[in-house]
């Protein structure tokens, strides 16, 4: 799943990769969690003949998805993920799909490994966090969905969530979910909403090559939201014992007070309230 990302490309280079300009300067985000604003790119209105600008649009929405049926988010589910498999089909997410896909861009996220659930008693496998980057640099562009939650006194929050598929062979050793991918030349079909159906753009939905990603190993710092700092980034030595887990050098691609509803991967351990990194 995708529990943790960062943002720390100037925003001049987001402007150029993602075909936009009206992206305001702020400073790189190094531990974006759950229920913070997130950055995300929207299919805008046509320019007119003629026009040189782009018709995407920016824009800041909540990273938790909240369906317009919603009559209390407090009492709804948080869902930072969706399930690319199943959410065509499912109540949560069936009108994202139809009519609000996003871009949601990242210089990489965070995962961890876990010990096996059928590890012996006594056995020293650790979790291991890492932090999971595009093996050239640069950033990267996540599926996502968004919706407009309108409260009873007519305020709206913008939502957002990231789609995940299962893990292709490489990232699969670190996690069973990914974030999915979508390349530069499918951004014009993810985003049109107006003439590509789901079922049009269902191809896009999968694991990107195994080598695309690299996957370091961090410590434990990312796992607490208040850290921020570049810091969180520097690689440590695999806390791993016996597992088969990535190497610094091996490439891979990947892929809130409130419980992960059932759409999400699962949750992990407490974070002071924010969802952690799985």
């Amino acid at each position: 799943m995708c529990g943790r990302f960062a943002l720390t490309e100037p925003t001049a280079r987001l402007k150029e990769f993602l075909d936009v300009v009206d992206v305001e300067e702020f400073p790189a985000r190094y531990n974006i969690a759950p229920t913070q604003p997130i950055l995300v790119v929207i299919s805008g209105d046509r320019q007119e003949q003629g026009s040189n600008l782009p018709d995407r649009k920016a824009l800041l929405v909540r990273w938790g998805f909240t369906p317009s049926w919603v009559k209390d988010p407090r009492e709804f589910p948080l869902l930072i993920n969706a399930r690319a498999e199943t959410a065509i089909g499912k109540a949560s997410f069936r009108a994202a799909m139809r009519h609000r896909r996003i871009l949601v861009p990242a210089s990489g996220f965070y995962e961890w490994h876990r010990p096996s659930k059928g590890a012996p008693k006594g056995s020293k496998e650790k979790s291991q966090a890492y932090w999971v980057r595009p093996r050239n640099g640069g950033i990267v562009a996540f599926a996502g969905l968004m919706e407009t939650w309108s409260s009873a006194d007519g305020s709206e929050v913008d939502t957002g969530a990231i789609l995940t598929t299962a893990a292709n062979k490489a990232i699969g050793r670190i996690h069973d979910r990914m974030p999915v991918v979508i390349e530069p030349q499918d951004f014009a079909r993810w985003l049109d909403c107006k003439t590509q159906e789901p079922r049009e753009i269902e191809d896009l939905l999968r694991p990107i090559d195994d080598a695309f990603f690299e996957a370091i190993p961090v410590s434990d710092k990312v796992n607490k939201v208040a850290n921020v700092g570049a810091e969180i980034q520097e690689p440590v030595s695999p806390a791993l014992a016996g597992a088969a887990a990535p190497s610094p050098t091996d490439r891979v691609r990947d892929g809130g007070r409130r419980k992960p509803g059932p759409d999400n991967d699962e949750g992990g351990p407490d974070d002071g309230g924010q969802l952690s990194l799985l």
